[in-house]
């Protein structure tokens, strides 16, 4: 009886060697990394608003994307859209040295470098709340010292470059540059829920040049292809928030096919897309072309004023209003609109009438000029530059609605409202949570492809209950020349006030290719997203759902007879191989059935290893 059951037992033994290997293979080369999330909250906008001093918060998140013209010079500061980060939900964990230090740091997609706090760091506040770097605990930490700054709009992050192992999930990156910050001085970082961020970006945009950690990770070949893929789970009930997935993609994650573009300027992961559509028809927006980027480290889907308050307006969402808008429309309206019919050139109409300089400087209008402190300069300038800039925002309005061939009092009225409801200071519009069933869909195009957002998808709930409030997934963010606007035409050019409120005409003469829309988290969680460093390019598929479909129905059983198959297979497939090993070597077959029974004093109980062989038998 034992002689039978010994062949049985070694069979199984075999099989469970065998699982892994089976279940292994379809994730070979495949790093995942789980992210966690919280729920969108007041707690960081709360401090940013502390922050944000005349605007200056709001100002800042313009920083991020403005680089000096050589962006390989080591000394060039980059700045980062601190409001972005507060709203960023997804984050993982990494380790730095040997031991690894576990830090929470966000996947950034919109930046190239790594950094954390130091324990230098002695006179911050924040570092005190957050993990801080040891390098006197790190037996393969290597001494840098290249000083580091990134700036922020009230405060900045510095410290200094340092080297040391990181791991990654199960991946160890070998001599990774990395800043350790030594100064923290923003309350934005106190309330944070991560220690650092990771920047996936291209090293083109990196502080002191540092090669970035995905760069090294391909380099030391660690992983099979040179891919990674967000996939973010949006279920508010869930705590899990998803997955970075480093060497490939996780069919599990996407439905469908992927929808690929290039990569059309290194830097930031940008591409180009088409149309976008409201409701199904076309804003004309991007008719001609856009540029855009993906970007994991925003939460929202940023543009210009001009295209964010039409978008807001189209789904209800409020604003503030702007007197500045709307004295421009019932001054000089009808003006405008008689210019654009007269096919005047665009960039022009606003000099012409006197709230633009010929130069490229701000005028400032004749018929207002009562509105207009003359004694205090500043105050005029700002007020100059926010009347030039609001008139260039009405001539795009008006000409998007001559082309949708509008009535003069249909053109006065829509920009009237447009006027009433621009993005407050800090970039956000709500809208009534009662109507999200009502508010239309918005749809951006791709590769020719049309990728669809629901209201439920692109608003953001804030709280609960009656004190709930529901933000608007669009958010104003201007970038000045030469890296912005964002949401430019590919082939037009901008120009933008000092104060945020640009116009992107596409006639105007200021070149702004540089940066495009941007597309976080509001579009990665609603479409699995591959960055593809190997053949420079970014894809867009549906995401799966997380937990992913349950089964229904009889595909249960279908699987767990799928499953039972499979084993017996398995099963089948390892006796098979015992009895060919068996008939092919004679002396082993004696070895089999020979000796006591469970008795034997072996080492492994029931398994003994031969000397003078690599033979697995059973004693």
């Amino acid at each position: 009886m034992g002689t039978q059951i010994k062949p049985v037992a070694a069979t199984l033994f075999l099989c469970l060697l065998l699982f892994p290997l089976v279940f292994s293979a379809s994730n070979d080369g495949l790093l995942r990394i789980g992210l966690k999330k919280r729920k969108f909250d007041q707690n960081n906008r709360v401090a940013a608003q502390i922050e944000s001093k005349e605007g200056e918060a709001f100002k800042a998140s313009i920083r991020k994307y403005h680089l000096r013209g050589n962006l390989r010079d080591p000394e060039d500061i980059d700045i980062v859209a601190l409001k972005n980060y507060m709203d960023a939900q997804y984050f993982g964990e990494i380790g730095i040295g040997s031991p690894p230090q576990k830090f929470t740091v966000i996947f950034d997609t919109g930046s190239s470098n790594l950094w954390v706090p130091s324990a230098k760091c002695y006179f911050s506040l924040a570092c005190y709340f957050h993990s801080k770097y040891k390098s006197r605990s790190s037996s393969t930490y290597r001494k840098n010292g290249k000083t580091a700054e990134i700036q922020y709009g009230t405060g900045a992050i510095s410290g200094f470059f340092s080297e040391d192992y990181v791991k990654v999930g199960d991946l160890v990156v070998k001599d990774q540059e990395f800043i350790e910050a030594t100064r923290e001085p923003s309350l934005t970082f106190l309330v944070a829920k991560f220690d650092g961020i990771l920047g996936l970006g291209f090293q083109e945009i990196s502080v002191g040049n540092a090669v970035p950690l995905w760069y090294n990770m391909v380099n030391q070949g660690l992983v099979k292809d040179q891919v990674f893929s967000f996939w973010f789970n949006r279920n508010a009930d869930e705590e899990e928030g998803g997955e970075i997935v480093f060497g490939g993609v996780d069919p599990d994650h996407f439905k469908g096919e992927h929808t690929y573009v290039p990569v059309t300027q290194k830097g930031y992961w940008q591409f180009d897309m088409g149309d976008v559509l409201v409701d199904g028809k076309s804003t004309g927006f991007c008719a001609g072309g856009c540029s855009a980027i993906a970007d994991s480290g925003t939460s929202l889907l940023a543009g210009p004023t001009t295209i964010i308050t039409q978008l807001n307006q189209a789904i209800g969402a409020s604003g503030v209003v702007s007197q500045e808008c709307k004295a421009i429309v019932e001054q000089y309206g009808q003006t405008i609109i008689e210019s654009l019919l007269a096919k005047d050139q665009p960039k022009k109409i606003c000099s012409q009438i006197g709230l633009c300089s010929f130069d490229g400087t701000r005028g400032v209008s004749m018929g207002i000029k009562s509105v207009v402190d003359e004694n205090v300069g500043k105050a005029s300038g700002d007020l100059r530059d926010g009347m030039c800039s609001a008139c260039e925002m009405a001539v795009v309005w008006m000409q998007n609605q001559i082309k949708q061939n509008q009535t003069q009092e249909q053109i006065l009225n829509y920009v009237n409202q447009l006027c009433e409801r621009l993005p407050s200071p800090m970039g956000e519009s709500s809208v009534d949570c009662g109507s999200l069933s009502s508010l239309p869909k918005v749809t951006f195009t791709i590769g020719e492809k049309k990728f669809e957002l629901t209201p439920e998808q692109y608003i953001l709930k804030v709280g609960e209950g009656d004190a709930a409030q529901c933000i608007s997934g669009f958010t104003a963010l201007d970038v000045p020349p030469p890296r912005g606007p964002l949401w430019n035409s590919r082939t037009g050019s901008s120009l933008l006030s000092s104060l945020g409120l640009g116009a992107c005409l596409a006639e105007l003469p200021r070149s702004c290719f540089w940066l495009p829309r941007i597309l976080g988290d509001v579009f990665m969680g609603p479409y699995h997203t591959v960055f593809d460093y190997g053949n420079l390019r970014i894809g867009f598929a549906e995401a799966a759902p997380w937990p992913w479909e349950p089964l229904t129905g009889i595909e249960p059983y279908i699987t767990v007879i799928y499953v039972n198959t499979l084993f017996m297979a398995l099963i089948g497939t390892a006796t098979n191989f015992m009895s060919a090993v068996c008939s092919s070597q004679p002396n082993l077959g004696p070895k089999l059935t020979q000796g006591s029974t469970d008795l034997d004093p072996d080492p492994v109980p029931g398994v003994n290893l031969d000397s003078n062989r690599a033979d697995l038998f059973l004693s």
